[in-house]
């Protein structure tokens, strides 16, 4: 039961984490040149619309296996004595 609890705990965090990088990215676009000095996409935005996209595909696969690992703690919890 643990491991469902160590689970459920990494997958809210990976969503947490997506949803403020996902904030990040569409306030701030260009936080990344800032945080590692470098422009991979030479200011096109392209970059950018990548990482949203990515960062909302976390948010979404972290979230939806979370709320089954939710589930799965609670059913568990149910049906213990």
């Amino acid at each position: 039961m643990s491991y469902v609890r160590v689970r459920l705990a990494a997958e809210v965090v990976a969503a947490a984490a997506g949803i403020v990088a996902t904030t990040l990215t569409l306030l701030r676009p260009d936080w990344i040149e800032i945080l590692f000095g470098f422009d991979p996409d030479h200011h096109s935005g392209s970059a950018e619309w990548l990482m949203v996209g990515f960062f909302l595909a976390v948010v979404a696969i972290a979230g939806t296996t979370a709320r089954f690992e939710w589930r799965r703690l609670r059913a568990a919890s149910a049906t213990a004595p």
